[in-house]
């Protein structure tokens, strides 16, 4: 049994006030693919890319566990780009170039090797594609978790309220949230979510950390404080694969497990924004994972006496 990660596979040109690079590599089912693959294995990829993406990051990812049977190649093709340049408060950026390249041709196909996935993590993508993929499974996976952005919201929302319907968990940021339900309140705009489908929803706060919902229970998670955050690209993608790696490790889809899945997610999170692109999470080990759950743990636990 194992997990399947779809979504794209990438190069990013990334400008932060920390610094600028060339051409790296990017794309959520890469950042996904490298967080999730600290915790469980085979991880099986869907994506696209063209003859330019490096042979060299095909075989890292390989060596964690990763297969590419679902990763269709045009050998004389692009793949997708995006560049783009955040501001001082490193929550908002502009895009300066998006080249979709050969993700304007992705027909996602699941391989007959990959029918015995149980966990089923849908990077944002197209959301008609997302439910492509889902319509290929023979059989239900025990969880189905996606991702979305407001891109989506403002072009395509009968499409993505009808894969909304289809899924377990569905991801988006605060301003996501209040934008896909119409209420302020998150409490509200979970509520309201819920009720579109999705049994779960995970409302990610960045800095500040992410909330998860399931009927009338809550639980909030805090994001660590770091000295240096040299790029948040690709963090969101991180904290899914976080998530859905521990998950499919411990095969608990229960709240409280999913409460745990919070702080391994965030706590992967917590390393790519040390980096650019994907270089922290290519050479950090488990015992950096452990120590840094750590730090979560001693972030969160107090002690406090009642006085009536």
């Amino acid at each position: 049994m194992s997990l399947m990660i779809a979504g794209t596979m990438a190069f990013d040109a990334i400008e932060t006030p920390f610094g600028k690079t060339d051409k790296i590599i990017g794309g959520s089912a890469t950042y996904a693919a490298w967080s999730a693959s600290h915790f469980t294995q085979p991880i099986k990829q869907i994506s696209i890319i063209g003859g330019d993406f490096p042979q060299g990051e095909l075989d890292a990812l390989s060596a964690r566990g990763v297969q590419f049977e679902g990763v269709e190649v045009l050998k004389d093709e692009k793949s997708f780009f995006w560049s783009g340049k955040y501001h001082m408060d490193m929550n908002t950026r502009d895009t300066l170039i998006t080249d979709l390249n050969v993700l304007e041709k992705f027909d996602p196909k699941v391989p007959e090797s990959y029918q015995d996935c149980e966990f089923l993590m849908l990077g944002n993508l197209m959301p008609s594609l997302q439910r492509q993929i889902i319509e290929q499974l023979k059989n239900r996976p025990k969880l189905i978790i996606m991702d979305t952005m407001n891109f989506w919201m403002d072009i395509a929302m009968d499409e993505l309220m009808k894969t909304i319907k289809m899924v377990d968990l569905i991801m988006v940021n605060d301003g996501e949230a209040r934008q896909l339900s119409g209420e302020y309140s998150l409490v509200k705009a979970a509520q309201k979510i819920m009720e579109m489908g999705p049994k779960y929803v995970i409302i990610k706060k960045g800095e500040h950390g992410a909330l998860l919902f399931h009927e009338k229970q809550v639980f909030f998670a805090p994001a660590l404080p770091l000295e240096d955050v040299f790029d948040p690209t690709g963090a969101g993608d991180t904290f899914a694969g976080g998530f859905i790696g521990h998950l499919a490790q411990t095969k608990d889809i229960s709240f409280e497990n999913m409460k745990t899945a919070i702080i391994v997610g965030s706590a992967m999170a917590s390393f790519v924004v040390e980096k650019f692109g994907t270089e922290r999470l290519t050479e950090i080990t488990n015992e950096d994972v452990m120590n840094r759950l750590n730090q979560f743990v001693d972030l969160v636990n107090f002690d406090i006496d009642i006085v009536a």
